[in-house]
Order: structure tokens, then sequence, then C-alpha cells
């Protein structure tokens, strides 16, 4: 079996297998639904809808302007237009700007950890939407949507990838292309948890890679990278480098949660 066939079975086992799980994880959730009330999945309280009662939902720190309009960190006060935050200044990304929906703050870590490691899917609708309504000025400039992907390994334990449940809520959310399989993980890298920022930097080093029969779906076309949170930006920034190397126009970000460094002020 020559290389091409080898990708080609390979894409095909990929797409069956999630196909599976969706059906199963489906059937799963519809007994669940009926034997158990929906819990809010911060306090516990039961919750009619998405997962997020109306005190939890209150808690969430929506971002809003003013901010940074490269990296969009939140202001404490409106600098004036297009002043950049201290760190755009000092290291700016490989991405032309980033975007995201909230703070990352208790109850967005508990949403994002509940998506991410408690096959909590159902979250993904009412989190995609969010992400839409914060990055509305990135995808209406945007041709295609690329989520951040998983090593094939990780990706075979967790059984599904959370940013591309995100991005698949925000392609029917505004209609524009996913490119789900464009970019790979093509070597195993540790988890960033507990990194410094230079260990995450050389840990995601060389990790991504536009793949050789996607490079159509990139070449000439405005980007936006979808993941659930920006931390140091480390795993953002070698995913945009990738894609510009496969000639992307331009790469955008879009996540669910940032971490916000409040004592940083506007210069």
């Amino acid at each position: 079996m020559d290389a091409q066939a080898s990708r080609s079975l390979a894409t095909h086992l990929r797409g069956a297998l999630r196909l599976a799980h969706g059906a199963w994880q489906h059937t799963a959730r519809l007994a669940l639904d009926i034997a158990l009330p929906t819990l809010c999945v911060a306090c516990r309280e039961p919750v009619d809808g998405e997962g997020v009662c109306a005190g939890c939902w209150a808690k969430l720190s929506f971002i809003a302007p003013p901010y940074c309009p490269r990296l969009g960190i939140p202001f404490v006060y409106d600098p004036g237009p297009d002043l950049l935050s201290m760190e755009a200044i000092a290291n700016p990304p490989a991405y032309a700007r980033a975007r995201a929906a909230v703070r990352y703050d208790d109850v967005a870590r508990t949403l994002v950890h509940a998506l991410k490691y408690q096959d909590r899917t159902d979250l993904a609708p009412a989190m995609g939407r969010w992400m839409a309504r914060a990055g509305r000025e990135l995808l209406d400039d945007a041709d295609v949507l690329v989520p951040v992907p998983l090593h094939w390994r990780r990706g075979w334990s967790r059984r599904y990838n959370q940013s591309g449940a995100l991005a698949r809520v925000i392609e029917r959310q505004t209609g524009v292309k996913l490119a789900a399989e464009a970019l790979r993980r093509v070597r195993p890298t540790q988890q960033q948890i507990g990194l410094s920022r230079a260990q995450r930097a050389s840990n995601v080093q060389g990790a991504f890679k536009v793949a050789p029969d996607r490079t159509a779906d990139i070449h000439g076309r405005r980007v936006v990278l979808i993941d659930d949170v920006l931390t140091t930006g480390a795993t953002t920034d070698a995913c945009a480098r990738a894609l510009l190397r496969a000639r992307a126009a331009s790469v955008d970000v879009l996540v669910f949660a940032r971490v916000v460094d409040t004592f940083k002020a506007p210069i």
C-alpha cells in the first residue's frame, strides 16, 4: 500500500471512529437525560438547559471593549483607539489578532475542564455561541476555521477534540467553513500545565504542520484558529506559524477563555 492510500485509509478510519463515538455518546446522553436531571457544571444545582445555572452564568466575566486590538486583553480603562498592551509590544505573536469570550476564572475553568476531560460535549453549543459573538470581527473576515489539533494518541484516549467541538458550533453559527483535518500535531507534547512561558514555547516548537493533502484549504485563506484557552499563547503561536508557512493569508485566534494579567496596563 502506497503512502497516499495509507493516509486515505487512516482518514476514513478516523471518520468512522468519530461517527461511532458520536452515536454512542448521543444514546448515552439521552438515557441520562431521561433518568437524571441536568446539573449545573459549576455548582451542581439542577438546571434546565445548557449546563450552567443563572447564578454561575452571572459570575462569568465576559470580555468586552476596551481591549488590546492585537491580543484582546481587556483594559481597565479606555486608553484610546489602536493602543496596544505592553505584552503585544514586548512579545508580538505570529497571529494577527486574538479574541476570547471570557476571562479564565473559576467558573470558566470548570466549564473548560468539564468539556475537555469529563465528556461534557453538551457545553460546547453555549460556549461556541459565546465565542462566535466575541469573535464577530474576526469571523466576518474569515475564510476557514481551523481547530488546534490533538496528537492522535491523546485524541484516542480523550475520544474527541474539544477545540474541534467548539469549531463545529461556530461553523454552524457563522457559515465559515471548517477545515478540521488541515492542521496536524505531528509529534506528541507534554501537558502545558505547570510549565513556564519558555518551557511552553519549547514544548510545542515544531509540533504542528499543515497536512500536505490539505494545503489547498489554507493557501491564500484568512484563517481563524480555534482553541479552548489562551494562556501564554505558545500553542496558538506555534499553530499560527505552521499555517503561515503553508501560505495562509492571515491567522487570527478565537478562544473560549483567556488568562488575563490584571496588573499589566496598556502603554
